[in-house]
């Protein structure tokens, strides 16, 4: 079979790539790298290892996967980057090893990661989400599915981002950012609801629209009401549940846990404990 594998490449002999896997010039692969089928690595890409990476994806010239966390905590354990299928990995993306002996950095599957992006040590990403150009992730950050992350902004370690949220280019990402929602500037606020998301997401269809109209009241209790969170989370109950006002709810209530950041506010929302 004709080989795919550039002869300026530098492989490992231990790295496991599948036969189909395509090497670019003076890519550099160690020994703990393993690479499913049909996955392409540009020009200049770095891969150390432990890393695992599934089929389909697309990693573009420069990208440095697996090396080393920027963390001063770490000394030496063995700890992991996993990737999905189907990403797409754009120029010179930094994606480090997690910091803890057996902990992973994770990407999920068919995310769009642009080009310089960094991703951290212990960073967690669903599927499907985009981040834009010269997103910089602290340690622990957590991206639920179908979230987008406009370009040129930092997000704090330990934050979480909702599914089907979206971030607005240059915020300043300090606190958690609640599924559905738009936010954005510096410090960070939540506007509206992501309503282009949501439709996209084909949610503002879902029995006959009515999901979406309570979402669009979960927010005004949120955000347009005046009440604390605890208050506002007394009065989403007494809303038509479904799913997704479930995953609402949980993650609110998830964000006042010990370890979390807590929520960035709206306009009126107090994100304080009643306590």
């Amino acid at each position: 079979m004709k080989t795919l594998i550039h002869p300026t490449a530098v492989i490992h002999p231990g790295a496991d790539l599948h036969p189909s896997v395509q090497v670019g010039p003076y890519a550099v692969i160690g020994e703990h790298v393993k690479v499913g089928s049909d996955t392409i690595i540009g020009a200049h890409v770095v891969l150390d290892g432990p890393t695992e990476i599934g089929v389909g994806n697309h990693i573009f010239p420069g990208a440095a996967i697996g090396l080393e966390p920027q963390d001063l905590k770490y000394k030496g354990a063995v700890s992991y980057v996993k990737i999905g299928n189907n990403n797409r990995i754009r120029e010179y993306v930094t994606i480090n090893r997690a910091t803890g002996a057996g902990e992973a950095t994770l990407i999920g599957n068919n995310n769009l990661l642009m080009a310089y992006a960094h991703v951290a040590h212990n960073c967690v990403i669903g599927d499907s989400v985009v981040i834009a150009n010269a997103v910089a992730m602290a340690g622990h950050v957590h991206i639920e599915s179908r979230a987008t992350i406009g370009g040129v902004l930092g997000i704090h370690q330990f934050v979480h981002i909702g599914k089907l949220a979206m971030v607005g280019g240059m915020s300043r990402i300090d606190r958690d950012v609640p599924p559905y929602m738009l936010v954005e500037g510096s410090p960070a606020r939540v506007r509206s609801l992501n309503l282009i998301g949501l439709k996209r997401a084909g949610i503002s269809e879902l029995d006959d629209g009515k999901v979406l109209q309570t979402l669009k009241k979960a927010f005004r209790t949120l955000y347009r009401s005046g009440l604390t969170l605890n208050q506002a989370l007394e009065k989403l109950d007494l809303l038509q549940d479904n799913e997704h006002l479930q995953h609402l709810r949980q993650f609110l209530q998830l964000s006042q846990m010990s370890g979390r950041r807590g929520l960035i506010p709206g306009r009126t929302l107090d994100t304080r404990s009643d306590e």
